[in-house]
This record gives C-alpha cells, structure tokens and sequence, in this order.
C-alpha cells in the first residue's frame, strides 16, 4: 500500500500531520507493507526567491492581520503541535520560497532518504528557526542525513529537480489538492488537512480491507 503525502516545509500544519500519520502507522498491523513517498507542494510559490522575512510579519502582510491576530493565531497552532511533541518557534523563524529546498528532497528521494529529508527540513524551519533560503544551511541539512554535501550543493546552484517538483505540484491539482498537507493513499482516495489521529487510522483500515489482491 502506498501513501503519497504532498506538504510543504513551511507549513505548520504539514508537520503536525506527519507526525499523526506516523502514530496512526504505529498502531497499524501491517504498517511493514506501507510504502510512505513525499512530494513537493508550495503555498505561496509567489514568495520571491532568495528574499528572507520574518515569518510573523509575513503572515501579517498575507492574512491583512494585525501582529496581536497573528501571535494568537500562531499561539493557537503551537499547541496543537505541542500535542504532538513539537514545540514550534515562530518569532524567530525565516519565510522563504521553499522551491529550492524542494528539489533537495527529490535528490533526497533518489537516495532513498526522502522522508528523512523531509523530516530535517521541517524541524529546522519550524522548530529551530533555520532560515531555509540560505545554500549553506541546506547544504549543512543535506550533509545531516547523509547526502553528500557537494553533490547537494550542485543541485541547490544549478536547476536540477525542477521539473519533478514542478511535475509534484501539477499531480497534486490534478488529484484535486487545493492545499496542503494532501494524504493520498494508493491513488484511491485523499485526506485534506491534519486530521485527528482517528481519521488516520480509519483510513488505512479502509484502504487496506479495499486494495486489489495482489498477483
């Protein structure tokens, strides 16, 4: 059984539903028979490249909020996630256009690191306040989970991956995502959003009782 998960790295919400699929995982009987595959999706691929801002203020600008709207927002969120064993860092945290750090997971992928890619990309922009627009802190990242750094800097310096995470994002609309995180699950059906943990669990009993028989 494949689950794609299309998420992007700044997004709150993505975080917190990665972390309730994996427990859902953990209480699934066959979860060894679960392939989980990550892929690229951008919020706000308008977000100018190479430009860094701090995340309160974006937040502000993009929701026309004020700053006491958006620290209660943020406030809000940090307890969900604190659920979940996240403690999340907004006041400090860096907003990007993440399509660079994207086409560091497909290589990622490649290497059979995909979900650790993930995962570190993530923690570091949403608990450790990483500013993730930066080539040398995606190469350190890399570095962390075992990519070759010089090989992860070339990718980062040229276009490589482009059109795959380009090629993400048009399967993602094609399959009816109009945000993230999108939960897919052997191109049957989608989860929208960070559901509860039950809703989880629910769907990977479905989708194990209604997949095909294998050959």
């Amino acid at each position: 059984m494949r689950i794609e998960v299309w998420s992007d790295i700044v997004c709150p919400w993505c975080y917190i539903g990665k972390r309730r699929l994996e427990r859902a995982l953990e209480g699934f009987e066959h979860a060894e028979e679960v392939e989980v595959v990550w892929r690229s999706f951008q919020l706000d691929p308008g977000f100018p490249r190479g430009v860094g801002e701090p995340v309160l203020d974006s937040l502000a600008k993009k929701m026309n909020a004020t700053p006491d709207q958006v620290r209660e927002m943020t406030a809000q969120v940090r307890e969900v996630a604190a659920a979940e064993g996240l403690h999340y860092e907004f006041d400090g945290a860096v907003m990007v256009n993440t399509f660079d750090a994207h086409r560091l997971t497909h290589l990622a992928r490649e290497r059979g690191l995909g979900g650790q890619a993930h995962e570190r990309l993530m923690r570091a922009q949403l608990v450790e306040a990483r500013d993730l627009g930066r080539v040398d802190t995606l190469v350190e990242l890399a570095a962390e989970i075992g990519l070759d750094a010089e090989r992860a800097r070339a990718v980062l310096t040229t276009d490589a991956y482009t059109a795959q995470v380009e090629e993400d994002v048009r399967t993602a609309r094609r399959l009816g995502a109009t945000g993230v995180p999108f939960f897919v699950v052997d191109r049957a059906f989608g989860i929208s959003g960070a559901q509860p943990l039950e809703v989880f669990t629910a769907a990977l009993d479905r989708a194990w009782r209604n997949r095909e028989p294998r050959s």
